[in-house]
Order: structure tokens, then sequence, then C-alpha cells
């Protein structure tokens, strides 16, 4: 457990309250960043937008969360995951395999183009992204995670599938896969537990748990039996192969084949932000071979129980992580804050 928690939604609203990390290009990030250079309204435009959007189309929070979670671990929160292909550039970050199904592109030119009519040019799109994934965060879990994000941050301008698929973890990661590719970004093993609790969101595609549905890991204990076959069944039936991440979000005929058990919010909305991914770890019923791989370390199967049995502590826990997400740093040269979020200032510049 983190010692300093969750930090109350109040704690946005103040201004600069010191330094908080290196950003790209060299910034320090700040908590009321915008605040302090007079541009109160960054973050309620943002929070409003976002709200709006997930009002409409409630997955759209997890795609947010998910989206700045691939855009950080990949040289740092920078924005680069934003940028289409250009003539210069044909396979940017959007184009890696690794980053099948990303969503929420959309609702964060929504938020740019409203922040540019009130605040052109000063507002950043790796900003946004950072206050987006948190206020989804935030509304998902119906207001039990909410933190305070620094901001000043810049935007990069070059951005490569090569870097995306040779950095995210893959869902066929070992334990010992995982481990080290999170204390590369000097995340530790708790971090890793808690990161993949946001699985309690979101759905998958059938290239990333397609290994969990032969007869192996079943037969290895690996994964549970009627699970196993729920999925077989989903996938056969529907050609969109889109599995939810969390059991819970299935339809009833789903959790009837896989023999769900009730947990807590188990039959509550769909992409409800809790500790269920837990409860569904700890019986086998996970889509990836990365989630069931935290089982294989005694410390991190540990972890599993405790956020299973300490649902508050997750949440707070989840929220340390997430700031510590965003103060990833820009590892480029080259920034600016972008006009529009899809491409870079000067087309002929670097990219």
């Amino acid at each position: 457990m983190k010692l300093n928690g969750a930090l109350p939604a109040l704690v946005a609203t103040l201004l600069v309250v010191g330094t908080q990390s290196a950003a790209a290009g060299g910034q320090q990030l700040a908590v009321g960043y915008y605040n302090a250079k007079k541009c109160g309204g960054v973050e309620p435009i943002v929070r409003d937008e976002v709200y709006k959007a997930l009002n409409a189309d409630r997955s759209k929070g997890a795609a947010l969360v998910r989206l700045f979670f691939h855009d950080c671990w990949v040289k740092g929160c920078d924005g680069s995951v934003l940028l289409d292909a250009s003539p210069k550039n044909p396979y940017p970050e959007k184009a890696a395999g690794a980053n099948l199904g990303l969503r929420g592109f959309d609702v964060i030119d929504r938020i740019k183009s409203r922040l540019e009519s009130v605040y052109p040019g000063v507002v950043s799109c790796s900003d946004i992204l950072a206050f987006a994934a948190r206020d989804a965060t935030r509304y998902l879990s119906d207001g039990h995670i909410d933190y305070a994000v620094p901001s000043g941050r810049r935007d990069a301008v070059a951005s490569r599938a090569k870097d995306a698929d040779d950095t995210l973890p893959g869902s066929t990661f070992s334990f010992a896969d995982l481990k080290k590719n999170f204390a590369r970004k000097s995340f530790d093993v708790e971090e890793l537990v808690v990161l993949s609790g946001a699985h309690s969101i979101g759905s998958a595609h059938y290239p990333s748990f397609k290994d969990r549905l032969g007869a192996a890991p079943a037969a290895a204990g690996e994964i549970d039996g009627r699970y196993q076959a729920a999925l077989r069944k989903a996938v056969a039936r529907d050609t969109s192969r889109l599995v939810a991440n969390d059991i819970r979000d299935e339809s009833y005929a789903f959790k009837k084949d896989a023999g769900y058990p009730m947990v807590a919010g188990g039959y509550g909305r769909r992409d409800y932000l809790n500790n269920t991914y837990y409860h569904n770890a700890l019986d086998n019923r996970v889509l990836f071979k990365s989630d069931w791989a935290l089982r294989t370390d005694g410390f991190a199967l540990g972890k599993l129980k405790e956020y299973r049995d300490k649902p508050k502590e997750w949440d707070s826990d989840f929220a340390d992580a997430m700031v510590k997400l965003s103060k990833l740093p820009g590892e480029g040269k080259d920034f600016e804050i972008r006009k529009k979020c899809s491409a870079v200032n000067n087309p002929a510049g670097h990219y």
C-alpha cells in the first residue's frame, strides 16, 4: 500500500503548488499550471467534454485511459500516439500492432478544438490526454478514484510504430517479461499489479487472447475451463471478436456459460472501474496470459489478494500510479504545442 493515497478532487483547483517532474522539452510539470497562466477554464472544459462523451458512450472512458497509457509508456507523455499517418511518416504509433483498437481520438480532438477557440496555442495535446484520462477514471469509478494532474507538457513532433511495438507490454508476456518491462520505466511489481487493475474496464481484440483458447492453458490450470469455453463460443458467434476485459461486463448468457459467481459490482453497469479484476484474476477468469502471469510470483499474488479484499486501498494506489505515469517525461528533442492533435504544426518538419 502506498503511503500518500489518492488526492482529493479539490486539490485540482489549487494554484501551482511546486514543480512535480521534468516535462517534455525540459519544462517542469506543476499542478495548476494553467491556472497560473490565467487559463483557469482549461481543466473544466476538458472535464465537460469527457463527461459529455461518456454520457453518450460509456466505453469511451476505457478508451481514454488506454490511450493515455499507450502514449506515456512510449517515450513519455508527449502526445505522439495522437499523430496521424502522413506522406512523410506513413507508420506512426497509431499503426503499431500493439495499438490495435485504440479509440477516443475523436474525444481528444473535440476538446482540443474547444480549447483552441478559447486559449489558442496554449494547451498541449499531451496535457489534454492526461486530463482526459483522469476525468474518465473519476467518471467510471463514481468519484472513488480522483487525483490532481500535474501539467505543462509539450507535444512531440515524432511518432513511430516501431517504438510502440518495441516498448508496450504484450498480452502474452510472462511475469519476468512484465517485471522487466515495468522496471525500465521505474515501476515496481506493486505498481504493475495496480495498473493491471484497469482491465476491469474496456474490451480486447481476439489476437490478444487467442492463445488462451486452446486446450493447453485450461489443462495447465491457467484459465477456468468454463470461462474458456464461454470465450470460444463468444468469438465464434461474433464476427468482431471483441470480448469484455471484465467478465462482469459480458452478457447474462456468457456469464451463465462461464459459471460466473456474484461479486461486488458484478451485475452493475458496464465499464465500472473498481477491483473486480482482482476477483477475476484469482478465479482464473482473465483474458490475457499476462494477467494470469501475475499469479506466478509470490509477491504479485499477495497483492492480487490484497486488492481483492481492500477495494479502497486499490482506489488510492491506482490514483498514485496514474500520477506517476503522467510524469514520464518526453524523450525527444523537438517539441511544440500542436494546433491539431493529429498533425504537427509544420508538415515539412520532423515527423
